[in-house]
């Protein structure tokens, strides 16, 4: 059944179009193991199946994809860099007295159940270079050397990207440089991190009526040529099944960011063929 979840993923299938695929796609049911079972999946086997291993399943997946990177002797090397996507969901119209009592994690009283299932009050708006986006957003810290993302760190949209820097980092990479880009300067987030031994190579942001130096320029520019390798992740993400979710809640959405992480890193192990 995992393997299913991989298809659903990769592809970007809800739960009716997988079970469709699995029955008109030989190549699929060849990946499943399923080529000559007579029981396929149906839709509700493959969402009772995610709920029942649901975010702690998808985390072991990760750490037993991990360990099984790492013992191919792909060990996270040359430093790490850290970054945050978001992740869009869709759009939820409450009124004004709906909000204000979500907004105090209560629930509106005339809700019935069925409508309480089909709204989605986990989800936040947050605004990024000048736009609007609904959704959650997840951290990664990934390693220079062989792109893998080493850890995640699932949220929702409105939660500054810099609140995750910490979290995110991998203590196993050899090397103790975290590359990031302007979101997460902090002077004392900095002091920290050399205390616990590592080598911050943070961008530079201009103060307000004060431009940066032509060291600091040739510094940020630097940077970016390394730190570009982790949109490559994310575009990679992106193009194999999308980052848009249909889910509804915090948990569901986590699972679905999981299985992006984990299929990335799967796709990742193929193609550099270890």
């Amino acid at each position: 059944m995992v393997r299913v979840l991989v298809v659903k993923r990769l592809h970007g299938l809800s739960d009716e179009q997988t079970e469709f695929q699995l029955l008109d796609r030989r190549s699929f049911r060849r990946f499943c193991g399923l080529e000559h079972s007579r029981n396929i999946p149906d839709r509700t086997t493959i969402w009772n199946f995610e709920n029942r291993i649901g975010v702690d399943g998808v985390n072991a997946l990760f750490a037993e994809l991990d360990r099984q990177i790492r013992a191919r002797g792909l060990e996270a090397r040359a430093g790490q860099i850290v970054d945050a996507t978001l992740v869009p969901a869709p759009k939820q119209h409450f009124t004004r007295e709906e909000k204000a009592i979500l907004d105090q994690d209560a629930m509106p009283a005339d809700w019935k159940p069925a409508k309480r299932r089909q709204k989605d009050v986990d989800a936040r708006w947050t605004k990024k270079h000048g736009k609007s986006h609904h959704g959650y957003k997840f951290t990664v810290s990934v390693d220079r050397k062989h792109k893998f993302i080493r850890t995640w760190v699932p949220d929702t949209a409105c939660v500054h990207d810099s609140q995750h820097l910490e979290a995110a980092l991998d203590e196993w990479n050899t090397s103790a440089e975290i590359y990031a880009d302007k979101g997460y300067v902090g002077a004392e987030r900095e002091e920290r991190l050399r205390e616990q031994g590592y080598r911050p190579q943070i961008q530079r942001k201009a103060k307000q009526g004060k431009s940066l130096s032509a060291c600091q320029e040739r510094r940020n520019r630097r940077i970016a040529k390394v730190r570009s390798r982790v949109e490559h992740v994310f575009a990679a993400i992106a193009q194999w099944g999308g980052k848009r979710i249909r889910t509804i809640g915090q948990a569901r959405a986590t699972f679905a960011m999981g299985m992006m992480v984990l299929v990335y890193n799967m796709r990742r192990l193929a193609f550099l063929g270890a």
